[in-house]
């Protein structure tokens, strides 16, 4: 392995700047704790003992530094959930794309870097499933002497969509990874703040309660941490302005229920306007098929107001739609708009060079000949290319050119089109081929990035999620994209900010964005089912000419492979 002589001052610049500059401090200690849940203890993987995990407050624009100490038994990574770490990939996260895993007894220290984010992000392992019960907020003030684009709140709280495994987490994981037969698992609870709610067994003590004070408003910063689930959110008898989603500010508008994929974080206003009482929240799943099972429960949360009163008992519960309506959910996304402001401007690439067309689906099984490791099992592809994890990081492999880590082959559009929608197709459009490819981007290149959902194997709904990139989605519909009708219907003047989007079955999402953070990121679905079985790759942003349009060097203590 050769590393150029500017490469290594490079390093010796970075490990001064690394380790010698004051930031802020956080330890994260990886440890297993016993948690009860539905009358059933167990033994889950946390940070600091803590399930959800800890919050972390900062303010837009600030760097931080995280120290990861893993006192599991497993491998761990961190990722930073919508953080773009600008020339900064070596703190992104995820395992075999930007760092091999922290070992157990390993040390890792992660630099955060904020830039325009601003709202509510997270946290969570990037390995493995760990992601189940490893994860947490992460709330972005303002700059000191800025305020929000909205009344200030008169209290803030986190709300944390999660789910609950009464199986090891890594056993089923094991099962997922070896042959696909989990798709006939899934979670036994959802919960709100770590707990199921009064819905289920052995719950209702535990129940979490958001106390409220007539007349004030609550900011939720909603985050959907779910392994395999998209949700409906609802609070009986209230509705919600929804102010901001995934770490930028929206145009305000009023919804009685909020629809928010795996991955994706809404924040929103509540207003106790209503007669002192005590009033369900609650969150059940959105799931259009497919292959396998999902849960159909609902968890919920009490809206208790403050003051003297006889509350209803039970508590009413909200209206939330039917767990197949995919209008409901395709409509709410339709309805988010930025700001487009003075103070929050957009910068929607006009002038597209780099033009991609990519279809999702879950695919057939790979037989025994055409599987890596020789056994059969589910698999999942972009643009018929089911993703291979490598020996090393494609990272590191990228940085010291090192040869046959990956290819640069990703095609820009399926090698195959036929009509996705179609509910007849032959057997043999649901085999993929396997590979670890890349898409190489040049440095400022405007990329138009097509999502298409397919029907194959029956079809399935996608959250799709970039790493080291916000996108603005202009356009989304049913059916396949017409590529000389529907860019005619784009939203290029106020289209939402995002990271992660959620890409309908038998329909299409189309993104913009500009690839000015050189390095290597990574782009996957968000239904970690679906990533595991191949739905994922990954874009490598060349450096710039400039020393700031670089990809910094690595820290020096990157995990070994």
């Amino acid at each position: 392995m050769k590393v150029s002589t500017s490469k290594q001052l490079g390093f010796l610049v970075f490990f001064f700047f690394y380790h010698c500059q004051a930031f802020p401090h956080y330890k994260f200690v990886v440890k297993e704790v016993p948690y009860t849940r539905l009358c059933n203890t167990k033994k889950i993987l946390t940070v600091n003992g803590q399930f959800p995990g800890p919050t972390l407050y900062v303010n837009k624009g600030d760097t931080i530094v995280v120290d990861v100490y893993n006192r599991g038994k497993y491998n761990i990574t961190i990722h930073w959930h919508g953080v773009l770490q600008p020339r900064n990939p070596w703190s992104d996260g995820p395992e075999y794309i930007t760092q091999c895993a922290i070992q157990p007894g390993a040390k890792f220290r992660q630099k955060i870097i904020f830039t325009t984010e601003e709202g509510t992000l997270w946290w969570h392992a990037h390995s493995t499933w760990l992601r189940a019960t490893i994860h947490g907020a992460l709330i972005i003030y303002p700059k000191m002497g800025t305020n929000y684009p909205f009344p200030k709140p008169d209290a803030e709280i986190p709300i944390i969509l999660g789910d609950w495994w009464q199986e090891d987490i890594m056993e089923l994981y094991q099962i997922l990874e070896l042959d696909g037969d989990a798709i006939q698992h899934n979670s036994e609870a959802f919960l709100i703040n770590g707990q199921p709610g009064d819905l289920y067994p052995c719950s209702k003590p535990e129940t979490f309660r958001l106390k409220v004070n007539r007349s004030l408003t609550y900011l939720l910063r909603i985050v959907n941490s779910i392994l395999v689930d998209s949700l409906f959110f609802s609070i009986a008898n209230h509705t919600v302005t929804v102010v901001g989603s995934d770490g930028s500010y929206l145009k305000p508008f009023k919804r009685s229920f909020i629809f928010i994929p795996a991955g994706q974080t809404v924040d929103v206003l509540l207003e106790a306007n209503q007669s002192p009482n005590h009033y369900y929240m609650a969150a059940s799943v959105y799931s259009t098929g497919g292959i396998g099972v999902f849960n159909n429960s609902t968890t919920t949360a009490i809206v208790e107001y403050n003051g003297n009163y006889t509350p209803s008992s039970p508590p009413v519960l909200p209206y939330l739609p039917s767990f197949s309506d995919t209008g409901a959910g395709l409509n709410f996304t339709a309805t988010l708009r930025s700001l487009a402001d003075k103070e929050h401007p957009v910068d929607v690439p006009m002038e597209i060079n780099t033009h991609l067309f990519y279809t999702l689906s879950v695919n057939a099984p790979c037989k025994n000949h055409s599987c890596p490791d020789g056994k059969t099992r589910t698999l999942a592809s972009v643009n018929n290319i089911s993703f291979l994890n490598p020996s090393i990081d494609i990272l590191q492999a990228y940085y010291c050119c090192i040869q046959g880590v990956y290819g640069t082959n990703f095609p820009d559009f399926p090698l195959f089109v036929f009509d996705f929608t179609t509910e007849v197709y032959p057997m043999d459009w649901e085999i993929p081929q396997l590979g670890t490819e890349v898409k190489m981007l040049d440095y400022n290149s405007t990329v138009e990035l097509v999502f298409q959902g397919t029907n194959l194997l029956k079809g399935s709904d996608h959250p799709m999620h970039l790493h080291g990139h916000n996108f603005y989605v202009v356009g989304l519909g049913m059916g396949n994209f017409d590529k000389d009708k529907d860019p005619l219907t784009y939203n290029l003047v106020d289209p939402p900010l995002q990271n992660t989007i959620h890409i309908p079955k038998k329909g299409w999402v189309a993104l913009r964005f500009k690839a000015k953070n050189p390095g290597v990121w990574y782009m996957h679905c968000h239904f970690d089912k679906h990533m595991v079985w191949g739905m994922d790759t990954v874009f490598i942003v060349k450096d710039g000419e400039s020393s700031e349009a670089k990809m910094l060097p690595p820290p020096p203590d990157m995990p070994p492979c």
